[in-house]
């Protein structure tokens, strides 16, 4: 990959793979993990995680990606070849570019909505509205696939136009704008939490160590969020890492990470728990909270239009953060395979996902059930779609551990990584062992509450194969020593 194509300053990557990470999950699904599962008890079992899991597959798959200099598909095809190992390992890249683009397509959607809750709040539509008027709101959207096609289209497009101005002048200007403002906005809306809603109740919430609290399903959640908030296994990691500078830790940015993304998990936390405390409202969890406690929280409070407006914005450009990380490892590949300009690529992938959206958006209306989809999968389209990226971003991330683990030499990841041999020798265990291992726990355990055993029974001979075709792919020894 030409030199042009590197980030201009150091910290971007930080700013990109943290805007990767930080999204919708972020601001509603951890921070009510962590309340309901023994606070902090939760919070040491996902801290413990991301040492052992979260970072060193984080670390693999930027190492990848900076050492190929080329998107997920063509920079695991040259790995492939120049480390003398299978083209089966070239799955990698594939299953990443299929969960960046399917996430797209319902993520698309769903960030669509808080385009609608901008607006609303912004024109103080909700103002003094009570819980019935707000939650018939949120119904009435679902219940108008022409409205969430509109919204749909318009975040995509947003994200699209970003991308396809360049790594530059698109990405790297929009995301040296966009994040900073994001933790600003944040910090105002704790600090408006902190004045009209009741802080020590949701410190409470968030933070007490109750160990009683977190069953073996808590656990499990701890262990999936600390993966799947980093935004392992969908490309976009290499995706950005292979725009690193060489000259930049490796290990230091890959911690810097982690840390970022959990302190605006707990920061939104605080803020959105303190304004549902401080409103009397009970502690919902995914949309519902997002789209129904929060606005009623808001149309109770002073100032609460503004603030609300300006939440929803922060809420945009989290998604739009996330959803550009996603549309890059697809794009790029284009742009490498087929010779095509970044404009084409991003048109050809965003039409594609857009398309695909569609199905999604019909799922919470037309085709909510009854369908002949329903009756083939035994869920929506939605959940069907979502439930094939629970599949892929594991299976991807465990691939990515094992190939960096024992595919490439010590010399080189001592190169890339920059530290001492005994990190490298802690980090290469985690990432042979403990973090497949783990990611294998958490995925077949996940799965059976799922579906019932042709979902289970496919992930038990993926990752059966993943482990046994890992000594097989790998054609000749490595000296890793």
């Amino acid at each position: 990959m030409s030199g042009h194509n590197v980030w201009t300053h150091k910290g971007t990557f930080l700013l990109a793979a943290v805007g990767s990470a930080v999204g919708l999950g972020n601001l509603w699904r951890f921070p009510y993990l962590t309340g309901e599962n023994g606070g902090g008890a939760f919070i040491l079992v996902y801290a413990l995680t991301i040492f052992a899991v979260g970072i060193p597959i984080l670390i693999a798959e930027i190492l990848l990606g900076r050492n190929s200099r080329q998107s997920p598909i063509m920079g695991m095809r040259h790995l492939t070849k120049t480390h003398g190992t299978s083209r089966a390992w070239e799955t990698i890249g594939w299953l990443g570019a299929a969960s960046a683009f399917l996430i797209l397509s319902f993520y698309s959607v769903i960030a669509g909505w808080a385009i609608h809750y901008t607006w609303l709040m912004l024109t103080g539509s909700l103002v003094g509205a009570d819980a019935q008027t707000i939650s018939d709101g949120f119904d009435a959207l679902l219940a108008a696939p022409g409205l969430m096609t509109l919204y749909h289209t318009l975040f995509i497009a947003a994200s699209a136009l970003i991308v396809g101005m360049g790594i530059h002048k698109g990405i790297e200007s929009g995301l040296r704008i966009m994040m900073p403002a994001l933790f600003v906005i944040l910090l105002v809306v704790l600090a408006y939490g902190a004045i009209n809603g009741d802080m020590s109740a949701a410190a409470n919430f968030l933070f007490t160590f109750n160990i009683a609290d977190l069953s073996l399903e808590g656990w499990l959640q701890a262990m999936g969020q600390s993966f799947f908030t980093l935004s392992l296994g969908m490309g976009a990691i290499m995706a950005y890492g292979a725009y690193m500078p060489s000259n930049v830790s490796l290990t230091r940015t890959a911690f810097a990470v982690a840390i970022v993304d959990t302190a605006v998990a707990m920061v939104a936390g605080l803020a959105i728990f303190a304004l549902v405390f401080g409103a009397g409202l009970e502690t919902g969890q995914g949309p519902g909270l997002m789209f129904v406690t929060l606005p009623l929280a808001f149309a109770e409070m002073p100032f609460g239009a503004l603030v609300g407006g300006v939440f929803f914005i922060l809420v945009l450009g989290a998604a739009i953060s996330s959803s550009i990380s996603l549309i890059e490892p697809v794009a790029a590949f284009l742009v490498e395979r087929f010779d095509m300009t970044r404009p084409q690529a991003v048109i050809i992938m965003v039409i594609a996902a857009w398309a695909m959206g569609l199905l999604t958006v019909v799922s919470f209306n037309v085709w909510a059930e009854g369908t002949i989809f329903h009756s083939l999968f035994g869920r929506s389209a939605f959940d069907f779609i979502e439930l094939l990226t629970n599949i892929f971003m594991p299976v991807g991330g465990l691939l990515i551990a094992l190939f960096a683990g024992w595919a490439l030499t010590q010399s080189e990841v001592m190169k890339e990584l920059g530290a001492s041999v005994s990190w490298f020798k802690c980090w290469r265990f985690l990432v042979r062992f403990v973090a497949p291992a783990a990611v294998a726990f958490v995925f077949l355990r996940t799965i059976p509450q799922v579906d019932g055993y042709l979902i289970p029974t496919l992930g038990a001979l993926l990752i059966v194969g993943a482990f046994a075709a890992s000594q097989r792919w790998l054609k000749k020894p490595r000296q890793t020593t």
